[in-house]
């Protein structure tokens, strides 16, 4: 994809008076098309039909929270959901400046517990926003056992013919064991954000503090201990460093080591369904 003009010209079509200099892709989004605008806007336009209303429920979520939350989060200013087709469907939201906190440039930041302190805080609160008084629709609920066996009995159709015998047995034991216990599936839903990986947490390198959230597009109301699971790729030593500021966190180790445990397979999953080659290689690799 090289011509950034048909999503301008969406754009422009339901906001004629914004005045579009530059367009350039930003080819990072796996779920959606982003459009970088005039170097200070994010345009985000799904690349599947089941995104549509995908976004626009991220959409109403963003613009519920944006009083609620200690760091900056998208907030969308722009939007075109109503009937709107693949290629015409968006959301614009301002540039959140700051660079994705992977785990390199986690490495060189000198005061970790400062970090892991604007972390805990962002999730303690994100965690008790009283999102069901704030937007007036009912919000999914996911990561429910019903859902997990779902997940697994996909993992087991479609990606367990790929993989190595020894791990289609560890993978067994990693669900058949959390999802047969009551203590891991039973938890009060809150408002978690989904995706809570290094590629989307932004921090400011020269300081070495957070910078802001985003992505928001898996988020409804779900177990509050899978967005630790992401920042297990820091370390554990770094999640028990943010439990110091969110006690509840030490109550959800069981449920963060199961989740973690389900990030690669879950990426393999969603490339054999929706035909993304390089997702599938990507999650399946260790199990080959």
């Amino acid at each position: 994809m090289d011509n950034p003009q048909p999503f301008v010209e969406a754009i422009q079509t339901v906001y004629p008076e914004l005045a579009v200099e530059t367009a350039v892709f930003n080819q990072q989004g796996q779920y959606n098309i982003v459009l970088v605008v005039n170097d200070g806007l994010i345009f985000r336009f799904p690349r599947y039909a089941g995104g549509l209303e995908q976004l626009a429920l991220e959409t109403k979520i963003l613009t519920a929270v944006q009083s609620y939350l200690p760091l900056p989060v998208p907030n969308p200013i722009y939007t075109n959901f109503a009937d709107a087709p693949v290629g015409e469907a968006f959301m614009g939201y301002q540039y959140i400046p700051g660079e994705p906190l992977y785990p390199p440039a986690f490495a060189k930041i000198a005061d970790k517990a400062a970090l892991a302190a604007q972390i805990a805080h962002f999730l303690q609160a994100l965690h008790a926003v009283p999102i069901r008084d704030l937007i007036d629709e009912p919000l999914p609920v996911s990561d429910t056992e019903e859902e997990w066996w779902d997940v697994y009995g996909r993992i087991q159709t479609k990606l367990f013919p790929y993989m190595r015998l020894d791990a289609c047995k560890e993978v067994a034991h990693h669900f058949e064991s959390a999802l047969d216990d009551p203590a891991q599936v039973n938890f009060e839903p809150t408002l978690r954000h989904g995706d809570f990986g290094t590629g989307n947490l932004l921090h400011n390198p020269r300081t070495g503090q957070m910078s802001g959230i985003i992505d928001f597009g898996f988020t409804v109301l779900g177990d509050p201990a899978f967005d630790l699971a992401g920042l297990l790729n820091y370390g554990e030593s770094f999640v028990q460093e943010i439990a110091l500021h969110y006690p509840a966190v030490e109550q959800y180790w069981p449920r963060i080591r199961f989740y973690n445990g389900t990030f690669a397979l879950y990426e393999a999953l969603f490339g054999i369904e929706n035909g993304d080659e390089q997702a599938f290689q990507q999650g399946i690799a260790q199990y080959v």
